[in-house]
């Protein structure tokens, strides 16, 4: 992947984000589209050998679009200025865990993964997981990969009250208020350009292992526990 190449398009489509500009460089979309498409293949190898629960990866179909979706947005602008890919099983359809990267016009990587907006089911089976086995989550938040890369896991959009059912003197009713549950970190490209990109990202989804490993476990519907 020529990573000067696709932060200057995507700085470029930054500054001209219109359908004119994009199709006078769509021959370059094109070159930097494959590009990143064998990036995530690699990337793909990589993670399975480590993580053997990862199941089939196509990287076509893990890849983001880059067109946006303006129907219910303010924001008119047609085009994502990063490049995006979501490493997982696509036939658990959103049920288990993800690896996430991306990299933008600024030239920042974005790396990480876990479980974002669950569905109420999934994020209720987490909470009772917690909550019943807090033992499991205090093993992952000590774990000393995860925590050197991740520092925890992400605090974004929490609950200020304990959910409904759950007591505020609980083990882990921070993680318990969390909507979401995942780790992630940003590297500057720019100033730090990297050697072998797929082995650094590999690397970083490697330290995710911890988190995504609990995941799988607490997410899982209970009746499927024992299939």
């Amino acid at each position: 992947m020529h990573v000067k190449a696709l932060i200057e398009f995507l700085t470029g489509l930054e500054q001209n984000n219109n359908r004119p500009w994009f199709a006078w460089n769509k021959p370059a979309y094109d070159v930097l589209r494959d590009e990143f498409e064998a990036l995530v293949g690699d990337i793909s190898a990589r993670v399975s050998k480590f993580d053997r629960a990862l199941g089939t990866v196509d990287p076509k179909k893990a890849m983001f679009r880059i067109y946006r979706d303006t129907r219910f947005s303010k924001d008119r602008t047609p085009y994502k200025t990063h490049f995006s890919a979501a490493i997982r099983d696509r036939a658990k359809r959103g049920l288990e865990p993800g690896y996430y990267f991306h990299i933008d016009h600024r030239g920042t990587l974005l790396v990480g993964g876990g479980i974002y907006r669950p569905q109420p089911e999934i994020l209720a089976r987490i909470r009772r997981h917690i909550a019943e086995k807090p033992q499991t989550l205090t093993r992952l938040l000590r774990n000393r990969r995860f925590r050197k890369t991740y520092d925890g896991l992400s605090q974004e959009d929490a609950l200020v009250r304990p959910p409904k059912g759950f007591n505020a003197d609980m083990p882990h009713i921070d993680a318990i208020k969390l909507r979401h549950f995942f780790g992630m970190v940003e590297i500057n490209l720019k100033r730090h350009p990297p050697k072998n990109l797929a082995a650094d990202i590999a690397a970083h989804f490697r330290d995710l292992l911890p988190l995504m490993e609990w995941l799988r476990e607490a997410a899982v519907d209970p009746g499927r526990k024992n299939d």
